[in-house]
């Protein structure tokens, strides 16, 4: 059985749901990479081919939604807890439990309103028609469904963090304090 990486207090469910969030957000990026590539995910002869800027911002799109996917795994690991050595200003320092949380609830935040507009302008019919095949389409909306656990996923994880770090009787322990392994951060 693989062994997930966490805190040891850290529930088991918080783990498992921390690690899911980059996997909810790939295929949608995956589906973008596709259509930079070429790939026919949609008909664009309405449109026309895209451009560099175009390639550029949507592969952009790509990677940094992956990254901020993978911030949720500082919920439940150490660099969570304690910032890594290498960063500046901040290298080892305690992490502030409300304020972890605060950033992570202010993406659910940006998260749910994402998913509002996008919901509201599709059936709006706000979007520039972009022409389909029936299998795009489905093709589009398997791609795009799991995002709807994102806000989910990261508000369960983030709530799950703060309770574990703002416990009575538990402020004085950290994790990584001193010069943590160089296994801690991965």
């Amino acid at each position: 059985m693989m062994k997930i990486k966490a805190l040891p207090d850290v529930p088991r469910w918080a783990v498992l749901a921390a690690h899911a969030v980059p996997l909810v957000t790939l295929p949608s990026g995956l589906w973008r990479l596709a259509l930079v590539a070429g790939f026919p995910v949609m008909q664009d002869a309405e449109l026309g081919t895209m451009g560099f800027g175009e390639s550029v911002y949507v592969v952009s799109l790509s990677v940094v939604s992956e990254l901020l996917a993978f911030l949720t795994l500082g919920l439940v690991r150490s660099w969570g807890e304690v910032f890594p050595r290498w960063m500046p200003f901040l290298g080892g320092r305690r992490v502030n439990p409300a304020a972890a949380t605060g950033v992570a609830f202010a993406g659910v935040a940006g998260l749910c309103a994402l998913i509002g507009w996008g919901v509201y302008a599709s059936v709006a019919d706000l979007g520039p028609g972009i022409p389909a095949s029936p299998a795009q389409d489905a093709l589009l909306i398997a791609c795009y469904t799991p995002l709807l656990a994102w806000p989910v996923l990261v508000a369960a994880v983030a709530t799950s963090y703060y309770w574990r770090r703002t416990r009575t009787g538990d402020a004085g322990r950290q994790y990584g304090a001193g010069r943590p392994a160089a296994s801690s951060w991965v």
